[in-house]
């Protein structure tokens, strides 16, 4: 696995025994449905998407982890901070391959997992998923019980990783099942973020153009 930690920017210094938040952004999706563009440099009231992220990040947790699909991806976030940048074990399984070499290198005891195309992230609501997971394996928001965020979702590493070293399926939703998962209902986070804008996902040129164009 490459790794790349660059200069003075490695995470804060602690006693990474203790309750170590880590996160980590999937950023190696090819980013089909937005023409191939990488979703992680649009720009949203002036600054790119991972730049917005990383920042949000910072505010409640300890290190932040990008995981890319190689190292020439890895090096084009050389000008961000504070970040470690490491790139997929286990290549073209999708975010699966992600969460795979993200949980391993984490070195918190909890993670919280993000897509790299969610520039409104709200650390306030990160908080508090991390807050709540008690001796749960996960806390993931969902919206009804077919339609979850496990990729706006805290998780145990522990739990992470003994999922991900065998697992059969690609899928996030049937990972989610396979652990011991608190579900939030998202109106549960409403006193925190009323419009529920850190859920706002990206996917196509078409959704960048509305949330710029809306001045939300």
């Amino acid at each position: 696995m490459f790794r790349l930690l660059f200069p003075d920017q490695s995470p804060r210094r602690q006693d990474w025994g203790k309750a170590v938040k880590s996160a980590v952004v999937l950023v190696g999706g090819e980013a089909r449905r937005a023409n191939g563009q990488e979703k992680y440099f649009f720009t949203y009231h002036g600054r790119t998407f991972i730049e917005r992220l990383v920042d949000s990040l910072r505010q409640v947790v300890d290190e932040i982890i990008l995981v890319a699909r190689d190292p020439e991806q890895c090096r084009r976030f050389s000008s961000i901070g504070g970040i470690r940048c490491i790139t997929d074990i286990r290549t073209g399984i999708g975010p699966i391959g992600g969460l795979h070499a993200g949980s391993l290198a984490a070195r918190g005891d909890l993670i919280f997992v993000s897509a790299c195309d969610m520039p409104c992230i709200d650390h306030t609501v990160i908080a508090y998923l991390f807050d709540h997971i008690d001796n749960y394996d996960a806390v993931i928001p969902c919206w009804n019980p077919d339609m979850l965020e496990p990729l706006h979702a805290v998780y145990r590493k522990a739990a992470l990783v003994r999922y991900l070293e065998s697992h059969s399926s690609l899928s996030l939703r049937e990972m989610v099942l396979n652990l011991s998962a608190r579900y939030i209902p998202v109106d549960e986070l409403r006193s925190i973020d009323p419009g529920l804008r850190t859920f706002t996902n990206i996917n196509k040129l078409e959704d960048l153009e509305h949330i710029n164009s809306s001045g939300a």
